[in-house]
């Protein structure tokens, strides 16, 4: 009897006992289907954050003015602020693979006024180029982005948030109307979509965006600090780009060789960091739980291949007696556990690419996953398994005295 043999006598072995084979299966289907469905449902969410992260600035660095992101009102620490011919120069020399977007704070106690109506004196008022909207992830709620003749111009327009449509304007449509902020009168171009977040350092439902060289105009260039935000597309750009800007604006800024920078540079704190450890640890927890589930299929499969031993005891007489060696015997056995695992594993994958895409769509995540490197580990775990599992009973097995085997009734 050789190997190939010994995998016939084994597949004729599992459809003599088709239903039990079955409900083995279903057991390491179900372990397998918790594991990979629990990684892939952690890997689809993983993606679709990633995706929405990377509108947000997740792959991009900040330029600020020293001393500036940690000083607060009345702080006596010295703040070397960015010009804005500082700022409009890294832009215009930094290379295509940087998106660069500059903004700056004018003021945080503005009041916007409509006719009889105003808000609150909390507003706002910052001055950004075209690209501070969407490194923000803001989206238009209606109207446009500034143009280019209005950036360059310092056209009297904004856009204004949600939060600023709903308290001067209620159920009219502000899109063209004119607002007071700051004693100037804007024409309102665009409103953005509610989104409850932070802008700027303040309550970004409460903004209006002037161009930035309005904002220049309207508070001094000397007044004002400016920030930039380099957005970079590929990832593996980022380490070689952050180094150029660094030594563009030393040059601009005329820092001395040896001396530390007069500026502040930092990769963004993102929530896509965070979230990638959170999902670590969600694959670990995951991952025992997929663990616990094959220990008890693993446990449940030696029994029933214990059970197929007894069973057929006088079949392994029968065959020791006709010349087979205890390792064909073993490997018989092996075979059988091993193949009902893998059928097992398939059925698990399958169940558990599904499950996890699934679970991720209800949680409101649109990116279908094919874990491949799930569904390969899937299958090798099922191996590893069948031969735990299938070891000790295809021992005792190979071990059958052929004489005592014979006499078993």
């Amino acid at each position: 009897m050789d190997f190939f043999e010994n995998i016939r006598v084994a597949l004729g072995a599992i459809r003599e006992n088709l239903l039990r084979t079955i409900l083995t299966a279903l057991i390491i289907a179900f372990g397998i289907m918790s594991l990979v469905g629990i990684l892939t449902a952690v890997d689809s969410v993983q993606a679709s954050v990633s995706t929405s992260f990377a509108s947000l600035g997740a792959n991009a660095f900040d330029i600020y003015a020293l001393n500036s992101r940690n000083r607060r009102q009345n702080d006596e620490s010295k703040v070397y602020p960015i010009r804005y011919k500082e700022a409009t120069k890294l832009k215009e020399i930094l290379p295509s693979t940087g998106v660069v977007g500059i903004s700056t704070m004018v003021t945080f106690t503005a009041e916007a006024k409509f006719f009889s109506k105003k808000t609150n004196p909390n507003t706002l008022v910052l001055g950004a180029d075209e690209h501070y909207i969407n490194q923000k992830g803001y989206k238009m709620r209606s109207g446009r982005n500034f143009s280019t003749t209005e950036l360059y111009t310092g056209a009297p327009v904004v856009v204004i948030a949600d939060k600023i449509r709903e308290t001067l304007f209620d159920q009219k449509d502000p899109l063209n109307q004119f607002i007071v902020l700051m004693n100037k009168k804007y024409k309102i171009i665009g409103v953005l979509e509610s989104k409850g977040s932070n802008m700027g350092g303040g309550g970004g439902d409460r903004a209006c965006l002037v161009p930035l060289y309005n904002a220049v105009l309207l508070a001094g260039e000397d007044k004002l600090t400016y920030s930039m935000k380099v957005a970079v597309a590929n990832p593996a750009e980022f380490t070689p780009l952050m180094e150029t800007a660094t030594g563009l604006m030393r040059q601009i800024r005329r820092d001395r060789l040896g001396k530390n920078n007069s500026f502040e540079l930092k990769k963004s704190e993102t929530l896509g960091d965070k979230f990638n450890d959170i999902s670590g640890y969600l694959k670990i927890g995951g991952s025992l739980i997929g663990f616990i589930a094959l220990l008890g299929a693993s446990i449940g499969l030696m029994n029933i291949m214990l059970v197929s031993v007894t069973e057929r005891t006088r079949e392994i007489g029968v065959r020791k007696a006709l010349g087979a060696t205890p390792k064909r015997i073993r490997e018989q056995f092996l075979i059988e556990a091993i193949v009902i695992c893998q059928i097992g594993g398939v059925l698990g994958v399958i169940f558990g690419i599904i499950g996890g895409n699934v679970i991720a769509k209800i949680m409101g995540f649109n990116d279908f996953i094919m874990p491949w490197f799930w569904a390969t580990t899937g299958f090798l775990i099922c191996t590893f398994v069948g031969i735990i599992s299938g070891y000790y009973p295809a021992s005792k097995a190979s071990q059958l005295d052929p004489i005592e085997a014979l006499r078993f009734e």
